[in-house]
């Protein structure tokens, strides 16, 4: 088979169904449950930071496109800071004696596949040289892998503005397979998509922005993580490389000299990654659809981006950042009585559309592949039922054409005129929601719920294979947005990863794969377990004031 036609067999057979759900291991095996932390034995361990969150930056300050937050200097305290505010853990929590972390960054079935490195020139108090190092959440430190000569690095980063460092992200199938087997590829992309969004946010609240380098390839973001070597079942599939630099750079396209990127073969690397789990399973459909998905080393040129739209018409929430992303939680079940204002309910999605300079999605480099498809339950003065969400516009013609020619296609009462939302039909849409979300009950019971529908096929075809990973980066980066705006609209959120793609589909009226669901959301009143005790993140951590 081609890439292409591999990539579209996994996406296809790994669907659940009415009639079947997608293979799965059958039951827990909890003698082979991952370590939820990679360690590199050997690598030196260095401490950052831990700060106490304070009143600033504004949450909404850290979406402007002018944003008068002062970028900080690069430095052992901001370095901390971006990994405190994105990767580190947020808390412990525990039942009689069991206990687990959670982190800032969102996980299915809090798994964390996603693996970070920094690569960084020299740093005050962090580095007198420029160095690649793997970040350890659960001690909120950075293990030393590789000291760079300065050369190398110079050269590598010509292309960048100056005080660029660099993240890569890397994911653990087996992570994810070990829990939701053949499906787990797609949960792994949905992760790097929170963390993404998790980075970006984080480095807008220092005054920094983030692109995603594009241009590098898989192979190549493995040379630079230090991890194309690793075998096994937990290796780590390469991801994808972040440029973080001051805000207002003056360079338009940002490239890594791809000559330099071999010599980072012959780097003498430090640490063996632990391994994870006594013995696996193996999911080979995982390494085939991984193996067609990686992206090859070349730039590729994307259509223009759309005009800028307006900001966003009512902020709905004035108070602090960092305090935020560290109390934001995943809801276990909702109450089934809360509802939220018009003017709420049309913020939180204005959040979720792209705009040029506004973080998170001011990171990629393409035009928004992604619309959302909302079950409306409990939004006040809005009819309940089903609506679309268009965050490319210039998808308009192309859904009108391929949806149910009964669907209504009504603007909103109220609806700011840079939002593209539309009622397609109007009724109690809480049976349909729970459904086609394999039944589970939170679907109903919030205030709305979701499906992402991205145009799928047309993107493979035209842009290549090594796209697939990306439509679900794009959807992770919307459910991180929407887990926020969630968390400050006093309620919460929960992303949803099991639920009947084609019943969506056929719901709508579409046939063929030019557009496909590929997550779901709710978001509503959570109904709290009492019994779980929260602890905190990094209780034996000297704690210093918030980093300003």
């Amino acid at each position: 088979m081609t890439k292409l036609e591999t990539v579209l067999a996994y996406h296809l057979q790994t669907k659940h169904r009415f009639e079947r759900y997608a293979r799965g291991p059958g039951k827990m095996d909890w003698a082979t449950q991952p370590n939820l932390f990679r360690r590199y034995h050997g690598a030196k361990l260095l401490q950052l930071e831990i700060t106490e969150p304070g009143n600033e930056p504004n949450y909404s300050a850290v979406f402007g496109a002018e944003s008068n937050i002062p970028s900080a200097s690069l430095h052992f305290r901001s370095i901390s800071q971006l990994f405190f505010d994105s990767m580190a853990l947020s808390a412990w929590k525990s039942v009689g004696e069991v206990s687990w972390p959670l982190r800032v960054n969102p996980s299915s079935g809090n798994l964390h596949p996603t693996e970070c490195y920094l690569l960084c020139g020299a740093v005050p108090e962090l580095s007198t040289q420029p160095l690649v190092s793997h970040y350890a959440a659960k001690e909120h430190g950075l293990e030393i892998r590789a000291e760079i000569p300065g050369k190398i690095w110079e050269e590598l980063t010509a292309g960048l503005p100056l005080g660029t460092v660099l993240l890569g992200f890397s994911s653990i199938h087996w992570r994810e397979s070990w829990k939701y087997g053949e499906r787990a590829y797609r949960y792994c992309q949905l992760d790097v998509g929170h963390a993404l969004a998790a980075v970006a946010l984080a480095a807008a609240a220092l005054g920094w922005e983030t692109q995603l380098l594009d241009c590098t390839g898989s192979e190549q973001v493995g040379q630079l993580l230090g991890i194309a070597r690793q075998k096994g079942a937990d290796a780590e599939e390469p991801d994808c490389l972040l440029a973080i630099f001051p805000r207002g750079s003056t360079k338009s396209q940002l490239t890594l000299n791809p000559g330099i990127v071999p010599a980072f073969e012959s780097l003498d690397w430090q640490g063996t990654p632990n391994r994870l789990s006594s013995s696996f399973r193996e999911w080979k459909i995982i390494d085939e659809v991984a193996e067609a998905s990686r992206k090859p080393d070349q730039r590729q040129v994307y259509q223009p981006l759309p005009p800028t739209l307006p900001d966003v018409s009512h902020a709905s929430f004035t108070g602090s950042f960092r305090k935020l992303v560290r109390q934001r939680r995943s809801a276990v079940a909702m109450d089934g009585v809360s509802s939220m204002s018009p003017a709420s309910f049309f913020a939180l999605l204005e959040r979720t559309v792209s705009r040029v300079k506004i973080p998170p999605f001011s990171l990629l480099p393409w035009p928004s592949c992604v619309d959302l498809v909302l079950f409306v339950h409990e939004v006040d003065g809005l009819h309940p039922g089903l609506y679309l969400l268009l965050r490319n516009r210039e998808h308009l013609h192309e859904m009108r054409e391929l949806l149910d020619v009964e669907f209504l296609w009504e603007k909103p009462a109220g609806c700011p005129a840079g939002l593209d939302l539309y009622l397609l039909s109007a009724g109690d849409a809480r049976n349909t929601a729970m459904e086609i979300s394999c039944g589970q009950d939170i679907a109903a019971e919030g205030c709305f719920s979701l499906g992402m529908l991205a145009r799928f096929s047309g993107n493979l075809e035209d842009i290549g294979p090594w796209f697939y990973p990306r439509l679900f980066w794009e959807c992770g980066m919307i459910g991180q947005v929407l887990y926020l705006e969630a968390e400050a609209l006093e309620l919460r959120g929960t992303g949803i990863g099991c639920f009947f793609d084609d019943p969506l589909h056929e719901l709508l009226g579409i046939t063929g794969i030019l557009y496909q669901d590929l997550y779901h959301f709710t978001v509503g009143g959570p109904v709290e377990d009492r019994r779980l005790a929260t602890m905190s993140a990094y209780p034996e951590k000297k704690i210093t004031n918030d980093y300003s």
